[in-house]
């Protein structure tokens, strides 16, 4: 088991994208002993988070290339996520009171429309 200083875990966060469990397994010890071992250090705290950040913007690349892609599962993602000012809404409707719990998923009216729409600037419309 190799001993844990600064040095040593601040280059595996970097190497290793931030994952904690993967540090841990490193030097064969528990996440949470790695966790709280950055905790202690503000310096592991900033190459943690910055880590996260950097994997976060990864993932925002990924799906932009996948939106211009065409693939239509990041399309619909990006529209709910980034796009409900146009209308690319989804609620969940929880309803219940006295009775059973009833979820429903509504869709605003405007959510079809603008699908349609992007079928059509697509070609994929009529």
């Amino acid at each position: 088991m190799a001993k844990l200083s600064v040095k040593l875990v601040e280059e595996k966060l970097r190497k290793l994208s931030g994952n904690q469990a993967a540090v841990a397994r490193c030097f064969s010890v528990t996440r949470s002993a790695v966790c709280h071992y950055i905790q202690r250090h503000p310096s592991l705290v900033a190459v943690a988070r910055e880590a996260r950040e950097t994997m976060t913007d990864n993932a925002e690349s990924a799906l932009y290339k996948a939106v211009l892609a065409g693939e239509a599962w990041a399309v619909c993602f990006y529209l709910k996520t980034q796009a409900k000012d146009r209308g690319y809404v989804e609620k969940t409707v929880v309803e219940g009171g006295d009775n059973p719990l009833t979820v429903r998923l509504v869709r605003d009216k405007d959510f079809y429309k603008n699908a349609d729409r992007l079928k059509q600037l697509n070609g994929e419309g009529s």
